[in-house]
């Protein structure tokens, strides 16, 4: 075989293909933080707003849930509710925008196997989700006393659950064929789940039936872990949150590597 010949062979990559990855990650995080007025801050004024309505429009400043002030006990679920609403946005919009542009190639084409597609997906969506959440936390200490009980339940419920919008959201984006479908996943099924969960208000307060479908809502278990991490109490067992949570990440990740491997909706 000559010279020439020999240099036209196909690369092999063994093991994990580290620069295709972090590269696959860095444009997803380069993605959103180049418009971070759009991806940050906008998220983070909406929270501070959500905040605000509560505190003066329903008398938050005087109620207080469990012993616990109502607006330390909101500002963590408006925390949560943050980081997996951007966690869910950044990796659904990204695959719908460069389908719809029809540069999904660039990514599928790359040697990247079906686990570092979704890897680089997942942890780019994963990093705005905390990093909204972050500076969501930092701004409302401004404004309400925020106490930490355990920084570790933080960050596991923190992670978790922006993995899982973030594998919800790889799963729409490869689903949806434009953006109406993006937002009917974001009407009727995130939006509605989120405010069933207790973000604004204890689910112990729930009547009957809406009682027992709480028990049933994954967003439940990751708001009440997560501020369970800075009141030091929760409304479910955190054992039992961590489990189920991690089971539903698992599932969700089958289901992603599935949709990738097999080239549902994006390779034809």
């Amino acid at each position: 075989m000559s010279d020439t010949q020999h240099d036209l062979q196909p690369r092999k990559i063994t093991g994990i293909n580290r620069v295709g990855l972090y590269t696959l990650i860095h444009k997803e995080v380069g993605r959103f933080m180049s418009v971070y007025l759009q991806t940050i801050v906008a998220p983070v004024i909406t929270t501070l707003l959500f905040y605000t309505v509560f505190a003066l429009a329903f008398g938050g400043l005087d109620r207080t849930i469990g012993g616990v002030p109502f607006m330390e006990f909101l500002a963590p679920g408006l925390i949560m509710m943050s980081i997996v609403q951007n966690s869910f946005v950044n990796s659904s919009s990204s695959i719908v925008v460069a389908k719809m542009q029809g540069n999904i190639v660039d990514v599928l084409m790359p040697p990247l196997s079906v686990g570092e597609l979704y890897a680089g997906y997942l942890l780019g969506s994963t990093i705005r989700g905390l990093t909204v959440g972050l500076i969501t936390t930092f701004v409302m200490s401004l404004f309400v006393s925020i106490h930490i009980q355990s920084f570790a339940v933080i960050i596991v419920f923190a992670v978790l659950g922006a993995m899982l919008l973030g594998s919800v959201g790889i799963a729409t984006g490869i689903w949806a064929e434009k953006f109406d479908h993006q937002a009917t996943i974001t009407n009727f099924v995130i939006t509605p789940l989120t405010f069933l969960s207790g973000t604004f208000y204890s689910v112990e307060q729930l009547p009957g039936i809406w009682r027992v479908i709480a028990d049933y809502n994954p967003f439940f278990y990751m708001i009440d872990g997560f501020r369970a991490g800075f009141i030091g109490h929760a409304d479910s067992n955190i054992v039992a949150g961590i489990v189920l949570l991690v089971t539903i990440n698992a599932a969700l990740a089958a289901l992603c590597l599935w949709m990738i491997r097999s080239g549902y909706k994006i390779k034809s």
